[in-house]
């Protein structure tokens, strides 16, 4: 059974930090590009961030780009989200996502985990 699994979410202040991370397991994702999304109440589920299969290629959310920073590691199955100087507008349920290329919609993921929240207090 392929699952993604995501953790290190929480409450933190604005200005402060967190690490994501998100385990794969029941297939290597070693080949796939891997990505985050985020979804807050009431809005569509958006964009975060993407990575090649070998981390060398990066893409941002305009909204992100400078404070967070997306890395794999092939050999443990898991890809990271190091989120810096968060803002009360990052709070949401943020996802992992694994699909066959980089890409910035939802459709062009195949596997999802179930989410983790973050809330970022102001």
């Amino acid at each position: 059974q392929v699952q993604l699994v995501e953790s290190g979410g929480g409450l933190v202040q604005a200005g402060g930090s967190l690490s994501l991370s998100c385990a794969a397991s029941g297939r290597t994702f070693s080949s796939d590009a891997m990505g985050w999304f985020r979804q807050a109440p009431g809005k569509e589920r958006e964009f975060v961030a993407t990575i090649n299969w070998n981390g060398g290629i990066t893409y941002y959310a305009a909204s992100v780009k400078g404070r967070f920073t997306i890395s794999r590691d092939n050999a443990k199955n898991t890809v990271y989200l190091r989120m810096n100087s968060l803002k009360p507008e990052d709070t949401a349920v943020y996802y992992c996502a694994a699909g066959r290329a980089l890409g910035t919609r939802p459709y062009e993921y195949n596997y999802w985990g179930q989410g983790t929240q973050v809330t970022v207090s102001s």
